[in-house]
């Protein structure tokens, strides 16, 4: 069960599948229309729990926790199947709990696995939001919008590319200030929403972000080093790595292919840091800044156009068959959801109905 405190009003549960136990978070009636929240790395289905409370009467929220997070069983990620082992997962949770049809709400690396759950199963989803989502191109390591990659091996993407004190801080449960680059609490004030927000949950939230599981196979993920700037590629295992350009596969081409295209709802904060064409958290932005040094300049390895890839697959997607609206909440960071619950259950009200 959770090991977060949940809210009046949400029920923790385990649900056995045949692929792993996993955690879940429910609200609202049994025989409600389903509507399935994933959360973003370093998180957990705790950061979903305000808005589950919030949908309209004759839905039925399910927050799951993914391989890797939360409270679900601790089993590896393999990520040379790029986001194969968390949308299988999800169809087994799906199967077990009897729902054929869901909504789809995923935040930052969940909405990737969003657009990846169409592309799988366009036919079981009634519609797909997508907040402030990593790109389908993958994090790190490409250029253009249509997510060509910087180098042959993708160097820049993958488990190397995240600083080794953060997941080394997560794992000693440190809550201090201390550290003012790495430490848990001051990542996530500085860079989950636009300061000076701090949310009243922000124990909790940060307890949800320190749930994930820390090792060289888990987070941050192994590596090899490279002969690329900046000298790091992908491994094989954990999250990072599974989000590499090298394993995104065909993915692009199976959500641009889905028989079945969903109406998607686009949501981002205007001010995020995370996910933007000049993300603080890409080695292209980084080295432009003159904070890594080495930078092979704008040619070889300019700032991920992250925001742009999003938007250039979503026309793809309109063109061929499928809808799209895209919202920007203002003043908010990446989680607007949690900085402006209301604007952002306004955009997920009209989708729902």
């Amino acid at each position: 069960m959770s090991t977060v405190p949940t809210l009046p009003g949400i029920t923790s549960t385990v649900v056995d599948t045949p692929r792993l136990k996993m955690h879940a978070l429910v609200s609202g009636p049994e025989n409600g229309v389903p509507v399935l929240f994933i959360h973003g790395n370093a998180s957990s289905a705790t950061y979903w729990e305000e808005i589950m409370l919030k949908l309209p009467t004759g839905f039925r929220s399910i927050a799951l926790d993914l391989r890797g997070y939360g409270d679900t069983q601790d089993k590896l990620i393999d990520a040379t199947r790029g986001m194969g082992d968390w949308v299988d997962d999800i169809a087994a949770l799906l199967d077990a709990l009897k729902i054929d049809k869901t909504h789809l709400v995923g935040h930052s690396m969940g909405g990737t696995i969003v657009f990846g759950l169409i592309g799988a199963m366009g036919g079981r989803v009634l519609s797909g939001t997508v907040v402030n989502p990593g790109s389908i191109y993958g994090f790190g390591g490409s250029k253009t919008v249509d997510g060509q990659p910087c180098y042959d091996d993708f160097a820049g993407s993958g488990g190397g590319v995240v600083n080794p004190e953060f997941p080394k801080l997560m794992a000693a449960g440190d809550r201090s200030m201390d550290n003012p680059q790495a430490s848990p609490r001051v990542v996530m004030n500085s860079f989950y929403w636009k300061p000076p927000f701090k949310p009243a949950r922000e124990e909790d939230l940060l307890s949800s972000l320190m749930s994930e599981k820390i090792g060289e196979q888990k987070y941050p993920g192994d590596f090899v080093p490279s002969a690329n700037w900046p000298n790091v590629a992908p491994g094989r295992f954990g999250p990072i790595n599974a989000l590499s350009p090298k394993y995104v596969g065909d993915s692009v081409e199976k959500f641009l292919g889905a028989a079945n295209k969903p109406a998607v709802l686009w949501v981002r904060g205007d001010s995020d840091m995370i996910v933007s064409d000049n993300s603080f958290f890409d080695f292209g932005t980084l080295g432009k800044l003159g904070y890594v040094p080495g930078w092979p300049g704008e040619e070889v390895y300019p700032p991920q156009p992250m925001v742009g890839q999003t938007r250039h697959l979503l026309d793809k997607y309109a063109s061929s068959g499928g809808s799209y609206e895209e919202v920007v909440i203002a003043d908010t960071g990446h989680t607007p959801y949690v900085e402006k619950p209301e604007e952002f259950m306004a955009a997920l009200a009209k989708v729902l109905k």
